[in-house]
């Protein structure tokens, strides 16, 4: 076994690697971006070094910093973990060049399966069937729109190299095709250093389901049963689970069989991914027994954790014992399911603005109970900061139950005690998700989410509801603080004048704030009362006492009912937070310095921090409602900004290669003539 690895990547996975590594006694040592300087897997390792900027092209994809760190720190073997350059051929050549164990495939199966088209070819020869679609290299767009119209649309782009949901396009006509293509393979290039593409039909109503396999030296490879990744988003994965539900114990052999299959071809050699699509349409038994190869990913996966949940094994240290030399552990026939496991992924991220990802610091996480059915694995601490330069992703809630419904009703239980405030998440959006009907009965394909999206999206806040009354308040008591240590600080601060207690000569102290609520703009009445306030909210008065304990706690009783939650100010913004739920309250401030309307209204501003890939219009050109005018590129995803309505440009402020911050202007409207 290795005496020291370092692992070249950040995150949730560093740290899970760190874990195993410090359970089995090997030192593990990290690396790091100048984003991630003080990040948490850099806190977990026995050493690290930093590899470049904050870019992942100045760091984390610079194979010869990282070897030049493994060097330096005298690791026998660097594990990839997943995305960067965990399925990159020519980096684990270069780590057996440099006498470095690479934890993964040999570089021969990583070019043969992570090459979506040679891997098709593989399966072909092999007899697995495949998804209708040209899968060979250097096609040009001209053949590939002809393939398109061969086949039908809706088809699918997808990046010839890497996986992830990066540098995919849905095309529902031959129209889109042109620019899908191009963008496509723009992200591809920006992902994986390959902007090749490649075209299969796609299948709207089917399953996702993949296998996980697991290889050794010596010519053994078993599987380790089956996760259903349907529950999908924007091509990325939400909520995984293994094992697939309504799959009967012939299709489970077969697809088992047909995953080892795949692996055998190649040699393959550590953990590996095999995924399949599992069709819809006629009888039940047909819909089980028909499925296609999709893709192997030639690494760990990201939803690996739902399958060591429910075989009891530590993935991770099979890998470490693989690559040393060992056997597998196990034979096909030892190993078990027992019960049933359900991941959910959370981002940083806006569901309500189409999941646009979403930064800033994170000022409450406070995590479920972890028992012995609840697992979180995560890359971040309360008081770190979600900067744009990488995936989204926060963590990963992992439950276990005895069956499906009890590992549901765990996940509802453990979404519920998650506290979580900062920049916008998905949690909300997986709190409704985990309670939805279909979901719960589990009956659902690839196009669920987007069949139930809008039942699952934030419902505009209740202007009467608690997280109203407890935002409304903390700004009182900030106001009454702010007072009370002004007066300490005077000259004379046992002057009844420096009293912060809202008495008044003639009649009651009362203040007005304004705050918005989504396009609503509303007035407060505060009036001091007692040891707290009387709040004149829009859906009727209510009286507020407490106070502030901790920094970011607050302690207050809202109409007799007793709260305890984070509440913080971020900018003109208010926000509480308290398990299972987040509330977020605008504040109006007129006296403020902001951008005013007129200087954003009639144009496009950034949605959010990113980089701009490509601008498509100039000056004076007239466009259209829906017409692309900006390419942006944020946390590793391009995202296309269009016209908002029919006009035309006057002024074009933005150029490839700007960094530019959420809400700045990119584009002037001309003025109506």
């Amino acid at each position: 076994m290795f005496g020291r690895i370092l692992i070249a990547n950040r995150g949730e996975i560093a740290c899970r690697v760190a874990h195993s590594c410090r359970r089995l006694g090997i030192q593990a040592v990290a690396v790091y971006s100048d984003a991630d300087r003080d990040a948490r897997h850099v806190a977990m390792a026995d050493a690290a070094y930093r590899i470049g900027g904050a870019r992942a092209s100045e760091s984390y994809l610079d194979g010869e910093a990282i070897l030049a760190a493994a060097a330096a720190s005298g690791a026998e073997a660097i594990h990839p973990g997943y995305g960067f350059l965990s399925e990159n051929a020519g980096f684990a050549e270069a780590c057996a060049a440099r006498g470095l164990v690479f934890i993964g495939p040999s570089p021969a199966a990583i070019r043969a399966m992570g090459e979506k088209s040679t891997a098709k070819d593989l399966m072909k020869n092999a007899g697995v069937p495949l998804v209708p679609g040209w899968y060979e290299d250097g096609a040009s767009a001209e053949s590939l729109a002809e393939v398109a119209a061969g086949i039908g649309y809706p088809v699918l782009i997808k990046a010839v190299a890497g996986g992830g949901g990066k540098g995919m396009r849905i095309v529902h006509t031959a129209a889109e095709l042109p620019a899908a293509l191009a963008g496509a393979a723009r992200e591809a290039e920006a992902a994986f250093g390959d902007p090749r593409v490649m075209l299969e039909k796609y299948l709207a109503s089917a399953r996702h389901v993949e296998v996980q396999v697991f290889g050794d030296r010596f010519g053994n490879v078993i599987h380790l049963f089956e996760r259903d990744c349907s529950a999908q988003r924007r091509y990325q994965k939400v909520i995984e689970e293994a094992p697939a539900v309504g799959l009967s114990a012939a299709t489970r052999q077969a697809l088992g069989a047909a995953a080892v299959k795949a692996a055998q071809a190649v040699g393959y050699v550590g953990a590996g991914t095999v995924e399949f699509l599992v069709a819809s349409g006629g009888s039940q038994d047909d819909k089980e027994n028909t499925f296609y190869f999709l893709e192997m990913n030639t690494r760990l996966q990201v939803e690996h954790p739902v399958t060591e949940a429910i075989t009891g094994l530590d993935l991770v240290e099979w890998q470490l014992r693989v690559a040393s030399g060992e056997a597998l552990p196990l034979a096909q026939d030892q190993v078990e399911v027992r019960g049933h496991a359900i991941e959910a992924r959370l981002y940083a991220e806006n569901p309500a603005r189409d999941f646009l990802p979403a930064t800033g610091q994170l000022l409450r996480f406070r995590r479920p109970p972890l028992e012995s059915h609840v697992r979180l694995d995560t890359g971040v601490r309360e008081g770190d900061t979600v900067t744009p330069h990488y995936d989204p992703m926060l963590a990963k809630l992992i439950v276990w139950g005895e069956d499906r419904a009890a590992a549901v009703r765990r996940l509802e239980a453990a979404l519920d005690q998650w506290e979580i405030a900062g920049p916008e998440t998905n949690h909300g959006f997986l709190r409704r998700l985990a309670r939805h009907a279909d979901f719960v009965a589990g009956g659902f394909d690839t196009g669920f989410l987007g069949r139930v999206m809008e039942a699952l999206l934030p419902l505009p806040a209740d202007l009467g509801g608690d997280g109203l009354a407890l935002a409304v308040f903390g700004e009182c008591l900030s106001f009454t603080e702010a007072a009370a240590a002004a007066a300490r600080a005077g000259a004379d601060p046992f002057s009844p004048w420096a009293a912060a207690d809202g008495w008044r000569l003639n009649g009651e102290a009362r203040m007005t704030l304004r705050f918005r609520q989504g396009e609503t703009e509303f007035a407060v009445a505060a009036t001091p009362e007692g040891e707290g306030y009387r709040l004149g909210l829009p859906a009727g008065p209510v009286v507020a006492r407490g106070r502030f304990g901790e920094p970011g706690t607050l302690m207050a009783e809202i109409g007799g009912k007793r709260h305890r939650v984070g509440w913080f100010r971020q900018g003109r913004e208010i926000v509480v937070a308290a398990p299972g739920w987040t509330y977020r309250l605008g504040i109006v401030d007129p006296l403020a310095l902001a951008v005013s309307e007129e200087e954003t209204e009639g144009g496009v501003a950034a949605p959010l921090p990113g980089r701009v890939i490509e601008v498509l219009v100039a000056p004076g050109a007239e466009v259209a409602k829906g017409d692309p005018l900006i390419v942006l590129s944020a946390m590793k995803v391009e995202h296309t900004l269009v016209a908002p309505g029919p006009g035309k440009l006057a002024r074009v402020l933005a150029r490839p290669g700007d960094q530019v911050e959420e809400g700045t202007l990119l584009i002037a409207f001309a003025e109506p003539e």
